[in-house]
């Protein structure tokens, strides 16, 4: 009998009736023959170990796939279906070194992993050297903060203008996230000059501090986005002013209500929002609108009970919170769960407190 022949029916006899143990020892073998041998292979020996690979690959534990998938990432000729399943494992120490290390895996296995799998697998994808629109489309889209900084930080990541605008909506309640997105050559300068508008005082120093080269004119722009923003900042007693009078002229006519809030904040009408919230829960508006400056997220949650306003208005409301910088994702979240468990009672008492400086 050939060795060949040897090794099939070693292999047959291992799928059908061999111990973990044995599996995981043949898999060993089978990997060492492979990366002693794999740049002298053809084509039609790699598609046999491929195919042998995957058949072992659904028989044995999670370690031993791990160990596999360690051993074949880095190669420059892996067996080509293998690769992709051991890409997409679920469990994520077996999918990481391949999600992170091969080169041979194409977009369409890239993308398909990246809208199905955990965090952690995106995590993982947003390490490779390169990365395609295709890629960061979702991953800055469905991944989480760290996912999404990660693959910012990425110089081998490529951006669409879809994916541009998907980090300067999030950059708008992350700090972190408007600085390196800012940094990044590639960025258009239009949604540039977006992510400014929206930026932190504090960002947009930095930004100009650090003068990158792909930005020779980032001082003129970041000083006329600064200048416009301070204009607005002191028009802004005049809008809430004429806001006031707006939501007291709703209020009168019974159209003050959920409905309306909704509105306001879907459109971005941020004066008009404070102005309504003041009327609606009856603390006057300079105390509404200092405390939504300085505590927006506790003290939105606290009106939001208080006037009973539904869950659906109250996410809008934190999201007009973001888009204007008085807070951040993780302090929304953190508020959504907050409104769950406050009592109206409770925050009627605490409003009460507010109500009183009416009369002081």
């Amino acid at each position: 009998m050939s060795a060949s022949a040897a090794l099939a029916k070693e292999i047959e006899d291992v799928l059908a009736h061999g111990s973990v143990e044995r599996r995981a020892g043949i898999v060993r073998h089978l990997t060492d023959l492979y990366l002693s041998s794999s740049e002298r292979f053809s084509e039609d020996e790699i598609t046999l170990f491929d195919d042998i690979f995957v058949r072992l690959t659904t028989t044995i534990e999670e370690s031993t796939r791990a160990l596999l998938a360690a051993r074949l990432a880095p190669l420059t000729k892996p067996p080509p279906k293998t690769i992709r399943i051991l890409a997409c494992d679920d469990a994520i120490d077996v999918a990481s070194a391949v999600l992170i290390q091969s080169e041979k895996l194409d977009d369409p296995t890239l993308v398909e992993c990246a809208k199905t799998k955990s965090q952690e697998h995106l995590l993982a994808m947003s390490l490779r050297k390169q990365l395609s629109e295709a890629v960061t489309d979702i991953l800055v889209e469905r991944g989480d903060q760290q996912v999404v900084l990660s693959t910012t930080k990425n110089a081998g990541a490529k951006f669409s203008d879809k994916g541009f605008s998907i980090l300067v909506d999030r950059s708008a309640a992350d700090e972190a996230l408007a600085l390196y997105v800012g940094r990044r050559s590639d960025i258009p300068e239009r949604l540039f000059v977006q992510l400014l508008n929206a930026a932190s005082a504090a960002v947009r120093s930095k930004l100009e501090a650090e003068s990158p080269h792909f930005k020779p004119d980032i001082r003129h722009i970041i000083s006329t986005v600064t200048a416009r923003i301070q204009r607005q900042a002191a028009l802004h007693p005049q809008k809430l002013a004429a806001a006031q009078v707006l939501a007291e002229s709703l209020n009168q006519a019974g159209k003050l209500n959920d409905k309306m809030l909704d509105t306001f904040a879907r459109e971005n009408r941020f004066e008009d929002t404070v102005a309504a919230l003041a009327i609606m829960a009856g603390v006057p508006i300079a105390i509404v609108d200092r405390k939504l400056l300085d505590e927006f997220v506790d003290f939105l949650v606290v009106l939001a009970r208080a006037i009973d306003l539904s869950w659906a208005t109250t996410l809008k409301l934190f999201e007009l919170g973001a888009r204007h910088r008085r807070c951040t994702a993780r302090e929304i979240d953190n508020g959504l769960s907050d409104f769950q468990n406050l009592k109206r009672q409770t925050a009627l008492r605490i409003l009460g407190v507010y109500r009183a400086q009416k009369m002081n």
